[in-house]
């Protein structure tokens, strides 16, 4: 009884301190954007973008009357190694400032080889304001600590944990409000080029090693959007969620400090660091972009950016998400293509769609399999709807979980993309893999309407994104961008992913090409017995608000 009742102590002891109280946030340092960046040697490559652009005739200078105030330079990055060398670029080249805002960073290769590109350049006199959500930096307290300690480095954390050590006791302790994160994506050099998109900082986000890979997109883009995403990073940065890492994690020591900074000075030494190096090497798109001569889509772009005060709001009911979407992209007319790896519609969003179908918008839908997926809850959340969405006429696509080759190039991963077009959630036409965590998964965020319209980010369709999450992305108005989307889907989605039908009996039927051979299957195709239970499982739990 003596040792029950000591450890019952120390239990409570241990629930007690995790719900401490966050630390004040009184006399927090104010900093904004540097707006006068112009003279910048991105500043300058982008006006002679911008020129370059001025010069082309007829159908841009059209497109510059309606709205020359929202025009922006695109280029789409759909392989995962130049996303990576993009952005190691756009760090290289920063003269004045690095706003850097994720969701996940991973103490892996590319999340290494990050954090020397921004030492760097803070070690050239480079500003950088470096803000995270915290349920994605495990195991990086240290890291961040010895980054912060630099004098033009300055690190924050969104909605973190008080509990440093065991993350598992602040869930318990504080679940309502550490189950809200900041989901949005986005990398900013000097205020004239930023990236968004998909794409957290780790390894299977960029296409390397041997662990699961995302196919996935983002966007590079210069001009009048830039400005808002620096805006929008003021606004998050300033926000009652963000809160200084000295505040939250015990000062280094000068020889941790010391240990971590020769640890990440050696990050390109790694095999792994080689290949983004040699990525960055040969990103020539990027030398392309500071001479001025990249070939640039430009088209009217708005920032679509979620209130931070979201996360500590009550939860909106989920009738919200028909609303929600249609305030990003509109009410479709003739087509609807949804990208979505987490596609959770629920029966307000499966109304919505059916709607839409009643009206003749044709609306096609790529997530991910049961087999692909890396939350099988979600899956279970998805799967509810898919008869109901397939009698309304409504085409569903599930992403195979394609093998990866040598060297981390997956035939199903971001680096097949490139060859398609840019087409997010493009993938190859290599085989499937039977199993394992060298599998790659859907993990673009795209949507494409009317012919005219896209829209890249951090959102999915599903209550999270609505309710929990905030987001962030673009919506572009842009009818080749739009073009190259669906016809990539047209020609890429046949290969890569399982097409859902019904029988006339009700049943559901996989078909999908296996070596040229188009099978029709009864089940989840390669899902695994285990799969399948855990889906069926999740499937009977009253989860859907977590999804």
């Amino acid at each position: 009884m003596g040792a029950t009742r000591s450890f019952l102590v120390a239990l409570c002891i241990t629930l007690l301190s995790a719900c401490a109280s966050l630390p004040s946030l009184e006399q927090r340092t104010a900093t904004v954007a540097l707006r006068d960046t112009g003279d910048t040697r991105l500043g300058r490559a982008v006006a002679a973008s911008a020129a370059r652009e001025r010069g082309d005739s007829s159908a841009s200078a059209q497109a510059r009357e309606a709205d020359p105030r929202n025009r922006s330079g695109l280029h789409a990055l759909p392989d995962g190694r130049d996303s990576l060398a993009a952005r190691l670029v756009l760090a290289e080249t920063a003269q004045r400032t690095l706003d850097i805002q994720y969701y996940i960073w991973r103490r892996d290769v590319s999340g290494m080889l990050m954090f020397k590109a921004i030492s760097q350049a803070a070690d050239r006199g480079v500003r950088v304001r470096l803000l995270l959500d915290d349920a994605g930096t495990g195991g990086l307290d240290e890291t961040l600590r010895a980054l912060n300690a630099h004098p033009r480095i300055e690190v924050r954390l969104f909605n973190p944990f008080v509990q440093r050590k065991s993350r598992a006791i602040g869930y318990l302790t504080d679940f309502a409000r550490l189950n809200r994160r900041m989901h949005n994506k986005s990398f900013t050099a000097d205020n004239q080029a930023t990236i968004v998109g998909g794409r957290n900082i780790g390894d299977e986000y960029f296409d390397v090693g041997e662990t699961r890979a995302f196919a996935d997109l983002d966007v590079l883009a210069v001009g009048s959007v830039v400005t808002e995403v620096s805006a929008d990073f003021d606004r998050y940065w300033a926000s009652e969620s963000a809160y200084p890492i000295e505040r939250l994690v015990p000062a280094a020591s000068d020889q941790a400090i010391a240990a971590i900074r020769t640890e990440i000075a050696a990050a390109e030494l790694d095999a792994g660091g080689h290949l983004y190096a040699d990525a960055v090497r040969q990103a020539g798109f990027m030398q392309a972009l500071l001479e001025g001569r990249l070939a640039l889509d430009w088209a009217n772009t708005r920032l679509i950016s979620d209130d931070p005060a979201k996360v500590l709001r009550k939860p909106a009911s989920s009738t919200a998400l028909p609303e929600r979407f249609e305030a990003i992209f509109g009410q479709p007319q003739e087509s609807l293509e949804m990208v979505s790896p987490y596609f959770v519609p629920m029966p307000e969003g499966t109304m919505f769609l059916e709607a839409l179908a009643r009206q003749g918008v044709r609306i096609r839908v790529l997530t991910n399999s049961l087999a692909s997926t890396d939350v099988v809850a979600v899956h279970a959340g998805y799967a509810r709807s898919r008869k109901q969405l397939l009698r309304a006429g409504i085409e569903l696509h599930e992403y195979k979980p394609m093998a990866r080759t040598q060297g981390g190039r997956g035939s199903g991963g971001s680096g097949a993309a490139a060859q398609s077009g840019g087409s997010p959630g493009s993938g190859g036409s290599g085989s499937a893999a039977p199993g394992g965590s060298s599998r790659s998964s859907l993990h673009a965020k795209t949507f494409s309407v009317d012919h005219s319209r896209v829209v890249i980010g951090s959102f999915n369709f599903d209550p999270r994104s609505v309710d929990l999450n905030t987001e962030l992305g673009f919506v572009i108005e842009s009818r080749s961008l739009a073009r190259t989307v669906e016809a990539a889907y047209s020609r890429n989605v046949p290969q890569i992913a399982w097409q859902v039908t019904l029988t006339k009996d009700g049943d559901l039927r996989w078909t999908g090409e296996e070596d040229g051979v188009p099978p029709h299957l009864a089940d989840e195709p390669q899902a695994g017995f285990w799969r399948r239970v855990g889906a069926s499982t999740f499937a009977i739990l009253p989860i859907d608000w977590l999804l």
